[in-house]
């Protein structure tokens, strides 16, 4: 059911929606979220992402949850400057939150506007930046219980460890030095009040101690330019680091270079590893091209910038965050080897 709201929120119920939608909205609101009929719940979606957000409607509708749904377009301009006061007094008041929209250009701000009310308010927070017909239909029809599992074993393996290597037949040699006093976080699909979590989920993470090495990036790249340039398997981004920070960046498509090189030099820290991470999301079988998804791919993936350091510990903060995502990989935790050819050796 809706509920009255200072300014009048879009009635979902109102939105027709493609039915193929249904399984993964209802694997969202009743297995990861777990969205109880006496919860409040903020609905955040702008109109290129209003059918998913109706079929979450929907959802929300059957346990008899109570929530607003805010399409973007109708209350502020595009890109966002800021996170809309309607949607920031809205959260305040609600203990589940789902921000399913496209993303735009210079808009992380106000995501770290919200991300920030739902840190500090402990909203079980679902994002789903860049959520499209293929991810509702693919990775959010997951096994996330059976993908928690697996979540649980390697990141129990990884908390006990000083470093971890990776490395890929297509040149990625890398190793990660671990900082103890960085925080390792499971983020598996299952939301909780101690971390909100992308949608799909599956991945554990930390803030590096030290990352040096190359990374061949033939997966994707994150925020505005995954959509700018997709699955790079045909024309990879190839960077290489020393003591945490990017120092070289080289691909055949120079428009490719060029951006990445700009946003990760945007201030002091946004070519600083900020986060490393394993893909756990056992279902998906390939890249896509869609960062919201490929990040959750069996295998290492890193981010510039943005260390999430209320969530790891990490004492310095950034501007931005710019994830980047290759295929295949083999990993080693300490000397232990856990995946071959993109292959967990883990049971989950």
């Amino acid at each position: 059911m809706s509920i009255p709201a200072r300014s009048k929120p879009t009635q979902l119920s109102q939105i027709p929606f493609d039915p193929e939608y249904a399984p993964g909205a209802r694997n969202a609101v009743t297995v990861c979220l777990r969205v109880q009929p006496h919860e409040q719940v903020c609905v955040i979606t702008d109109e290129a992402t209003i059918e998913i957000a109706a079929a979450m409607g929907v959802e929300l509708e059957k346990i008899g949850a109570r929530y607003r749904a805010w399409v973007l377009e109708e209350i502020a301009e595009r890109p966002l400057k800021d996170l809309p006061t309607e949607v920031a007094s809205d959260l305040e008041t609600c203990q589940v939150s789902i921000f399913a929209v496209q993303a735009q250009r210079n808009e992380l701000r106000s995501r770290i506007q919200m991300t920030d009310v739902v840190n500090r308010r402990r909203i079980r927070h679902a994002h789903m930046v860049n959520i499209n017909r293929q991810i509702m239909l693919e990775g959010m029809r997951a096994d996330f219980q059976r993908v928690d599992r697996l979540s649980q074993k390697v990141v129990e393996m990884v908390r006990k460890a000083s470093k971890i290597r990776a490395k890929t037949d297509a040149g990625t040699d890398l190793t990660a030095d671990l900082n103890p006093k960085y925080k390792w976080l499971k983020t598996s699909g299952i939301i909780s009040p101690e971390k909100w979590g992308n949608l799909p989920g599956g991945e554990i993470f930390t803030t590096p101690g030290e990352v040096n090495g190359t990374f061949v990036i033939d997966g994707v790249v994150g925020d505005y330019l995954c959509a700018k340039f997709g699955d790079l398997q045909e024309s990879p981004l190839t960077v290489h680091m020393k003591g945490n920070r990017l120092t070289e960046a080289h691909s055949d498509n120079r428009d490719l270079e060029n951006d990445f090189w700009k946003y990760t030099h945007t201030d002091e820290n946004s070519d600083r590893v900020g986060e490393f991470a394993i893909g756990t999301n056992i279902d998906l079988k390939e890249v896509i091209g869609q960062i919201l998804q490929d990040e959750k791919y069996p295998g290492v993936h890193i981010a510039f910038g943005n260390p999430y350091g209320a969530h790891t510990g990490a004492d310095w903060d950034s501007t931005t965050h710019i994830d980047v995502v290759g295929r295949k990989f083999n990993i080693w935790v300490d000397d232990e080897q856990i995946m071959r050819d993109g292959k967990f050796l883990v049971e989950a």
